[in-house]
């Protein structure tokens, strides 16, 4: 399982990987290094509402409270408030930051994905709201809309095309002004 979380302002990566006999927990603070640790499943006992295990010879008592992104987690005396983003929250903010009309007049994926269809042709003016294309990420196909009138300058990826995170996907001019 892959997330991402944020705690004091700091931003991780978080990989999860359980296997027969112990959980394999990746971590990486975003800049830095990966950061690799096992916890034994026979360290580890959920109860009702929280969950004990041992960690590099230390026992942790850990409580969450919480929904959507924002939890309180309860342990070592302690209160701590994280923002996590599973797949599907990753993607929504994804397509909000880097989905979306740019100031510098490109539409840049937000995220891996595969190009479902196109809408628009060069040279097409738009009106704000249409859609625009359809790209599919981590099994969701999300239409992504222009956010103002722009005119389809360039169109920079094709109905099929595999593209990365920051790939640009089409490229607006100025709309013409109404008389």
């Amino acid at each position: 399982m892959y997330f991402e979380a944020e705690l004091n302002g700091r931003k991780y990566k978080v990989d999860v990987t359980e296997s027969r006999q112990t959980w394999k927990i990746s971590l990486q603070e975003f800049g830095k290094s990966w950061v690799h640790y096992d916890i034994a499943k026979t360290d580890f006992k959920k109860a009702e509402e929280y969950i004990s295990f041992l960690f590099q010879g230390q026992s942790y008592l850990i409580d969450v409270i919480g929904a959507n992104t924002e939890y309180t987690v309860f342990t070592r005396n302690s209160f701590r408030n994280i923002k996590i983003f599973n797949d599907e929250m990753l993607l929504h903010e994804s397509l909000k930051k880097g989905g979306g009309l740019s100031e510098n007049k490109e539409l840049k994926s937000g995220m891996p994905g595969k190009v479902i269809q196109i809408f628009v042709k060069e040279g097409e003016v738009v009106k704000a709201n249409r859609p625009l294309l359809i790209m599919e990420a981590m099994k969701m196909e999300n239409e992504m809309r222009s956010t103002r009138d722009v005119l389809i300058q360039e169109i920079c990826i094709k109905q099929g095309d595999s593209v990365e995170s920051g790939a640009v996907l089409i490229r607006f001019g100025e709309a013409p002004k109404a008389d």
